[in-house]
């Protein structure tokens, strides 16, 4: 087992853990996501069809419209949010969503380090990652 801490900025305070959903590519959640299941509906997206209802979600950035921050509130009311979002480098449509639907968020991580699959805490701006074995080059 393998443990990694980073430390990052609060974007929204709070605690969560679960299991790591990484993405290199930035999330529009707007017509991304579907706000009713938690599903990425992105054609072009590399986690098309994937959940990310109760995962912590790594990604570099959210992009699109401003409507996004009301899509991460959707997910929230309708059970299907992550736990929590860490980024590289937030911008204020994820921001905004994560504050008002209270979702745990940090950003200024290196999310190179983070695996989909790691177990992962977030604590106001640490970020545990426990690792049960290392990925093959």
């Amino acid at each position: 087992m393998n443990t990694i801490i980073l430390d990052g900025r609060v974007v929204r305070a709070g605690q969560a853990e679960g299991e790591a959903l990484v993405s290199s590519d930035p999330i529009g959640f707007l017509g991304g996501v579907d706000p009713q299941t938690g599903v990425i509906l992105d054609q072009n997206h590399p986690l098309k069809g994937q959940s990310i209802a109760d995962k912590v979600l790594v990604f570099p950035h959210g992009k699109g419209s401003t409507v996004g921050s009301y899509t991460i509130l959707r997910l929230a009311r309708n059970g299907v949010a992550p736990r929590a979002m860490i980024n590289v480098a937030s911008e204020a449509i994820t921001a905004v969503g994560a504050i008002i639907a209270d979702i745990p968020m940090v950003d200024l991580i290196d999310i190179s380090q983070i695996h989909s699959g790691d177990w992962v805490k977030v604590h106001d701006g640490r970020v545990v990652v426990i690792r049960q074995k290392e990925k093959p080059a």
